[in-house]
């Protein structure tokens, strides 16, 4: 607590540049990521690809994926100068005081008097702030979909579909995000200069009521889940799962299709009961044992830990973000450098406060993406221990040739934006020597064979 009070002493200082430092830690980020993508570029020029893929992949596919490669990083060049133009506009713009003050206008003018304060003005001011995000980032939401996306196959949403999803989010944003917001106020409010514990005592007991409800009430507004038909890939993935005493509770296929052609595989659940979900586009494009085998790496992540130690590691990250919060949250400095002089709204301390800690979030951003590259490596070689090494080299092969997905990459950019190592690294820590992987080559088809983006 004392290191806090003189961190709190410290940073408080009359007319500290508050504004300007904030910009300047996102022009910063802004320019290291375009540097960072600039140097991905140059590789995403590439003629060849790696050695180690020279035998699996045609030159056609290749072609086919450095373009798609090339697209989204032009695409991301763009998107990234209308944000960080958008991010100016509302930092010199004053949106953020405007935007509260009209939210307090309307609680006044539009709802009796027990429901004016500082929560019910929170509520209103983000619901409004959301609205303007939302609409700000439709053009960028539509021409990746529906441009991009769709120039290279991918996209299977519909326009009505889009905007469906587009609207569910927001109610759900509104009914979940309601008492969620409301109660860390109350907690603020009421718990004094140690209210971090009790927040992230509040934000643990979130995180849990989220995964308990999520299959529940919240997934099924998007997908289908249904339970996965009996047949040899069911049967192989709960003879896994009684191998490892992995806690299966159900299997179930989602209509990823319906969206996109991406692939994908995860479980979800409580310690003692876990659910696994399969992608219908993962079934239909992989023979099943390369389907169990992606889940042997899956389940490699829940038996050597991986999934508790995360976990672990996010607790222990939102204290810490929630104690430095404290040393903001009455910074006078920091509100009136932004416009407000009169008064300290506490959500928009904690969306200044979060700006300002850019910096600190890229480097665990680059901290955190190196441990789970450590971890995928860990994963793939328990799926390879249990003997599901070349099934899964297949699969990881296959996979990147469906989604089109970058085959090689500029190591600063990998070690920035990477969770996953590429591809030429898994394959050589699994061994793989090259072999005759059915269906993989696609030189001869009209069209590439294609899927999406699946983190494995």
């Amino acid at each position: 607590m004392w290191i806090l009070e003189q961190l709190a002493r410290l940073l408080d200082r009359p007319l500290f540049p508050w504004k300007t430092v904030l910009v300047g830690f996102s022009l910063g980020q802004y320019l290291l990521e375009g540097f960072l993508s600039f140097r991905q570029y140059k590789v995403l020029q590439r003629t060849k690809p790696p050695k180690v893929l020279e035998n699996e992949v045609s030159q056609k596919v290749y072609d086919e994926s450095q373009a798609y490669g090339r697209a989204k990083a032009k695409f991301g060049f763009v998107a990234g100068l209308y944000g960080q133009v958008q991010n100016l506009a509302f930092i010199y713009g004053d949106v953020l005081p405007k935007l509260w003050s009209v939210a307090g206008v309307a609680l006044a003018r539009y709802l009796p008097a027990r429901f004016q304060g500082e929560i019910c003005q929170t509520l209103v001011f983000l619901f409004g702030f959301n609205i303007l995000s939302t609409v700000l980032s439709l053009p960028v939401s539509y021409y990746s979909t529906f441009v991009l996306e769709e120039k290279f196959g991918f996209n299977k949403q519909t326009l009505k579909l889009w905007v469906t999803d587009m609207l569910k989010g927001q109610m759900l944003g509104v009914v979940l995000g309601t008492p969620i917001i409301s109660g860390m106020l109350k907690i603020i409010q009421f718990a004094g200069d140690s209210f971090f514990y009790y927040l992230w005592l509040f934000g643990m007991f979130v995180q849990v009521f989220a995964i308990t409800i999520y299959p529940i009430a919240i997934l099924p507004l998007f997908n289908k889940l249904s339970p996965l038909q009996p047949g040899e890939l069911k049967t192989g993935v709960e003879n896994l799962a009684r191998k490892l005493e992995f806690p299966l509770q159900e299997l179930y296929v989602i209509d990823g299709s319906k969206r996109s052609a991406h692939s994908n595989a995860y479980f979800f659940g409580l310690p003692w009961k876990k659910h696994i979900v399969i992608y219908d586009t993962l079934i239909e494009k992989s023979e099943p044992d390369e389907v169990v085998a992606v889940l042997g790496h899956e389940l490699g992540h829940w038996s050597l830990s991986h999934t508790t130690k995360l976990f672990g590691i996010a607790q222990s990250h939102m204290f810490y973000i929630f104690a430095l919060f404290s040393v903001f949250i009455n910074n006078k400095s920091l509100y009136q450098s932004f416009g407000f002089f009169n008064e300290q709204p506490i959500m928009i301390g904690f969306l200044l406060f979060s700006d300002a800690l850019a910096p600190m979030d890229a480097v665990i951003k680059l901290l955190m993406n190196i441990l789970s590259r450590r971890f995928e490596f860990q994963a793939d070689e328990f799926a390879q221990n249990l003997g599901y090494s070349e099934q899964l080299a297949k699969s990881l092969l296959k996979l990147q040739i469906q989604n089109l997905s970058t085959m090689d990459a500029d190591w600063m950019y990998a070690s920035y934006h990477y969770s996953h190592p590429i591809l030429s690294e898994r394959l050589q820590a699994l061994g793989w020597t090259g072999g005759k992987v059915t269906d993989l080559k696609s030189e001869d088809s009209e069209e590439p064979v294609k899927a999406g983006d699946r983190e494995l």
